[in-house]
């Protein structure tokens, strides 16, 4: 159980999530948690569901926090950083989850001595199945991490890295649900092509991906070998890899990560210039 007192700033799914999962996991009580927003009824919703305190005053929740978590869209973070850098004290722990913010921009919001820890999850937080790398900053300590670790570990897993390495965990693991989206939507698809109803098709293909998932990670086997067990000489299996190998899938999944590593690189060269 976390004694903390944790302010949300943001109300949005990634705040929600986070929330189900510590009072889920046991790691926080319901009036431990305060969440701000914009919206009160989206606020009145949080607290009829979770029983968690619920403010429209920003300053005023990250004064009573031990730890805030900056759970606002990244366009919005300088605004909601300005607003309450006079409540940040060396006793508070800062993590953001806004994508593409380097920690150098939110320390010249909040002071050079600020405890901050820049995180990247994912939208299968949602459902308790997130991955999250999380960095921790110059003055963020072992305890600040572990704290951090075990907020994100109540909705998934969790691994650390270097800040530099952020914006490509931004490409793989942030963006990646959108791919993996992307690619379920495709296999349904050709399954109602060669005859398959939708809804059969659809719940076929998720089961397979979640499947093959779950395969890999306990098995810890390379997914060269897992490829290698479903395909038999002159099969089905290697005739479809062929295809979309002759398609281009492979190269297309790389320049896929790429890019949105190099759009999460941009975001934050432009942050910095703004602050």
């Amino acid at each position: 159980m976390l004694e903390q007192k944790i302010t949300f700033l943001g109300a949005g799914n990634m705040a929600e999530a986070l929330i189900k999962g510590l009072l889920r996991a046991g790691n926080a009580r319901p009036e431990s948690i305060i969440a701000t927003g914009r919206r009160g009824e989206r606020l009145e919703t949080l607290q009829r569901t979770y029983g968690v305190r619920i403010t429209q005053d920003n300053l005023a929740a990250v004064r009573e926090a031990d730890v805030v978590v900056l759970s606002v869209k990244p366009q919005a973070l300088d605004k909601v950083l300005v607003q309450v850098a006079s409540a940040v004290d060396p006793h508070k722990l800062i993590i953001s989850v806004a994508a593409g913010v380097p920690i150098a921009a939110m320390e010249r919001r909040l002071g050079a001595g600020a405890r901050i820890i820049r995180t990247m999850p994912n939208t299968p937080s949602l459902v308790g199945m997130g991955a999250c790398a999380l960095s921790p900053g110059e003055h963020a300590s072992e305890e600040d991490l572990a704290v951090a670790t075990r907020i994100f570990q109540s909705v998934g897993t969790t691994t650390v890295v270097d800040e530099n390495l952020l914006d490509a965990v931004t490409g793989l693991s942030g963006s990646g649900p959108a791919y993996i989206f992307l690619i379920i939507e495709a296999l349904s698809d050709a399954g109602v092509k060669v005859g398959l109803p939708r809804y059969t098709a659809l719940k076929l293909a998720a089961q397979t991906v979640l499947g093959s998932a779950q395969l890999l990670i306990e098995t810890g086997a390379h997914p060269g070998q897992l490829k290698d067990q479903v395909t038999s000489p002159g099969g089905t299996a290697i005739a479809g890899l062929h295809t979309l190998e002759a398609g281009g899938l492979r190269t297309t999944l790389i320049n896929a990560v790429e890019a949105a590593t190099r759009r999460a690189r941009e975001l934050g060269e432009q942050f910095l210039e703004k602050s």
